[in-house]
């Protein structure tokens, strides 16, 4: 028996029998045989009567929109799959995100306060040879998700909203008057349907038509009690070269019950890559080294797993009128971080009052919602990025190449001060900062930098050139929107919409 079915087997539930499906569904993707599944089609009759305005189809992230949506007076539907509960496990993100739901009057100060279950202080970036980083309220609160969705999920209903647990979305059609949602023999017609379903949505799947992911991070861990130390976390950490062709980075944050402590890792879908059973079986070896620790110490109160696909087509355009992804579903979130709760959360206002105005103006064409979902130069340089960390399948690299770029740029980051390094940590790029890093990184250590040149290829270079210039441009755009916006405001309601969107597009495509 491996040490992970030795672990695994003895959590309530059948956590090793969730692991290997979910490694089924890896295998899938890898081998490119997962089933294209065909659940949108189209007609050019016309609905007899539209009963909602919006329809949300997947509730555990749905929920913050469809709570803020119905509480701006929209009739909206949630269809969730099972029942809506957030599971045990914290969301980690930083105070100043969490004030949205403040701001969104989603949360009375007492009910976020509440909602905040740990907080810990200061966090370490750390990779061998070099001194350890340390940062300050990144990442440091942990939510409580059964709370917050119960929570949003009341308020959500006292507003007027209507949840439908254990419905399985079965089809949509879409008219040009709207959208006819069946699920579990239900029907459901409106003028706006939502996929927030996540990475695996059918709708995105059938959208997608097959396409492989170009990046994947898989991810492994656990919450466990018994370590010496708990008052810390680690925000990004590497401690060993290159093994199996996969640089490991690990992160741990305090918990509630315990310590929860990740290993992840980026790649392609090559079929010879690892399982996530292999890759648990790596966090178990490791784990003892990276916290100090014998493993017969801890007292394990469950395990996590997942494998996180992005794709260079992202966001995802759809063919389809009236059907909007958001969150994972979209494919906007960046392709080094794991999505999630953060991504939509930073998001959140910005969809929320995008949806309001293309509602107003019925703005609910294909091209219309795709402005919602613009592209970001700042998440699309981040590709040469999850490139620079990932090692090809027949790949020859110096084992320590990645450990060596990378404890150079953030030792560069850090010494250029918090306002280049915290945006980078949070997951937001900015022009100012990236150039700073790498021209610093350059001029000092051209050594480190010349060998990632064969390493990601020459047309990610290229590609990634385009994406740093029009990060340039979003940037000095930006300043010139926020002047534009006062004669926005005269403009009929179709026009607002179009020239917010553009301006909101390079507001978070800047990262400002």
């Amino acid at each position: 028996m491996t040490l992970t079915e030795e672990i695994l087997s003895h959590l309530p539930g059948d956590v090793l029998g969730g692991l290997r499906r979910t490694d089924n569904l890896w295998q899938a993707i890898k081998k490119n045989t997962a089933p294209v599944p065909v659940v949108v089609k189209e007609s050019h009759l016309l609905l007899e009567t539209v009963d909602w305005d919006i329809v949300i189809c997947g509730g555990t992230l749905g929920i913050l929109i469809g709570a803020a949506l119905q509480r701006r007076g929209w009739r909206v539907a949630l269809i969730e799959r099972g029942i809506l509960r957030g599971r045990d496990q914290e969301w980690n993100i930083s105070r100043q995100e969490l004030e949205v739901f403040l701001e969104m009057d989603l949360l009375t100060e007492a009910e976020l306060q509440q909602a905040c279950v740990t907080e810990y202080n200061p966090a370490r970036v750390a990779f061998p040879g070099s001194p350890d980083i340390w940062v300050r309220d990144i990442l440091n609160i942990g939510v409580s998700p059964v709370f917050l969705l119960d929570t949003l999920k009341s308020k959500f209903i006292i507003a007027g909203g209507k949840l439908f647990e254990n419905t399985c979305l079965d089809g949509v059609v879409v008219y040009p008057n709207g959208v006819r949602v069946e699920a579990n023999g239900n029907v459901f017609n409106t003028r706006l349907l939502i996929d927030a379903m996540g990475h695996f949505s059918p709708i995105a799947q059938q959208a997608r038509q097959g396409q492989k992911p170009e990046g994947v991070c898989l991810v492994v861990g656990t919450c466990a009690q018994g370590f010496p130390k708990n008052e810390t976390g680690d925000l990004f950490v590497s401690f060993t070269p290159i093994q199996n062709q996969c640089q490991y980075f690990w992160e741990a944050f305090p918990a509630r019950d315990g310590r929860t402590t990740y290993l992840f890792t980026y790649m392609d879908a090559h079929p010879r890559r690892p399982s996530l059973e292999f890759i648990f079986e790596e966090y178990f070896r490791l784990l003892p080294l990276y916290q100090n620790v014998e493993l017969s110490q801890l007292q394990f109160q469950r395990a996590l797993f997942g494998f996180f696909p992005s794709y260079r087509q992202s966001p995802l355009r759809l063919p389809w009128n009236r059907i909007l992804p958001v969150g994972d579903s979209s494919g906007s979130q960046s392709p080094v971080s794991f999505g999630g709760f953060g991504a939509i959360v930073r998001h959140l206002k910005r969809l929320t009052e995008g949806i309001e105005e293309a509602l107003q103006s019925d703005a609910l064409s294909q091209n219309a919602l795709a402005l919602l979902q613009p592209y970001q130069p700042n998440i699309a340089v981040t590709w040469m990025f999850q490139r620079a960390m990932s090692v090809g399948i027949e790949q020859k690299v110096d084992p320590n190449q990645i450990n060596q770029l990378l404890s150079a740029v953030f030792q560069a980051m850090a010494e250029l001060g918090d306002d280049v390094l915290r945006p980078f940590l949070q997951d937001v790029i900015q022009f100012s900062g990236l150039w700073r890093t790498l021209s610093s990184t350059s001029l000092i250590q051209p050594g480190l930098v010349i060998p990632v040149i064969p390493q990601v290829g020459i047309p990610t270079l290229v590609d990634w050139l385009i994406h740093y210039i029009n990060l340039g441009a979003y940037t000095a755009l930006y300043p010139f929107g926020q002047r534009m916006m006062p004669l926005v405001k005269k403009l009929p309601p179709v026009q607002q919409y179009y020239c917010r969107r553009l301006f909101d597009a390079w507001k978070y495509g800047s990262g400002l």
